[in-house]
Parts: C-alpha cells; sequence; structure tokens
C-alpha cells in the first residue's frame, strides 16, 4: 500500500505540473492572437473563488487528484482474490466518480448536457479500449506460462 501511495503522489505532481502547463500553452496562444485576457478555466468555475489566482490553484490541486486517483487505485489489480473483471469494475466506478466529478466541477458540464454525455462516452470508450488491451495481454501471458508448464 505504501508503494501504492508513493505511486499516487507522484502522479499527483505530474499532472498538476501537466494541468498547468497545458493551461499556460492555451493561455499564451490564445492571448498571442488577439483574445486578451483569456484564461482556460470556465468562468462559472472562475467564479466559484474570491480571485482567479486562487482558482487557478484549485483548479491544478483538482488536475493532481485526478492523477493520485488514477495511479493509487491500481493496487486493485494487486488483490489477487478477485477477479480481472471485477477488479476493472472496481477501478472504473473509483476513477469515474473522482474523475467525472472533478470534470464536471472545472467544466461546469451540468451545465452542458451534451458536454457531459460527450465526456461520459469518452470516458467509457477509453475504459473499454483499456480492459480489451489489458484483457488481451493478461490471456497473452496465460498461454506462454501454460506453454512453457
Amino acid at each position: 500500500m505504501k508503494e501504492c501511495f508513493k505511486r499516487g503522489m507522484i502522479s499527483f505532481a505530474i499532472s498538476s505540473f501537466s494541468g498547468v502547463l497545458v493551461n499556460l500553452i492555451i493561455d499564451s496562444i490564445a492571448n498571442a492572437s488577439g483574445n486578451t485576457g483569456f484564461i482556460s478555466m470556465t468562468p462559472d468555475f472562475v467564479a466559484m473563488f474570491p480571485t482567479t489566482a486562487l482558482a487557478a490553484y484549485v483548479n491544478a490541486l483538482l488536475y493532481g487528484v485526478i492523477g493520485f486517483t488514477f495511479a493509487f487505485m491500481t493496487f486493485i489489480y494487486d488483490v489477487e482474490r478477485l477477479g480481472f473483471l471485477f477488479q476493472s469494475i472496481i477501478y472504473f466506478i473509483v476513477t469515474s466518480a473522482v474523475c467525472i466529478g472533478i470534470t464536471t466541477l472545472l467544466w461546469q458540464l451540468h451545465k452542458h448536457p451534451a458536454g457531459l454525455i460527450c465526456t461520459l462516452a469518452g470516458y467509457a470508450a477509453t475504459h473499454v479500449i483499456m480492459f480489451v488491451t489489458a484483457y488481451r495481454n493478461l490471456k497473452k501471458d496465460i498461454n506462454e506460462i501454460n506453454e512453457y508448464c
């Protein structure tokens, strides 16, 4: 569990830094192209805070929480008594709750139903692709072990 927490903290730092970097690049390009005063956060999200700077800090913190959750929850795959499908379902439920919750807050998706539906569909499709890829790799590994024995 200690190793999972360490992995989560490293992912927290990488996700926060990457989120800030991407926002900085988007803001720089938008402002350089004449859209002065542009910030890559929704006005409704920024309005929840007394200053834009505080909104940006919370934004970076939330990016980190998403990264932490994805990395930390991989511990579920180390629980040998659970089957791969059950592990994947638990991983999907927990990471979905955190990621979709934070994304809805950041992008104010509850005010944009089409955006919420697209985000949910993209997230589900990503997890299906991850599951199929992992299942194929697991099946290949099992076949190789069986051939060796």
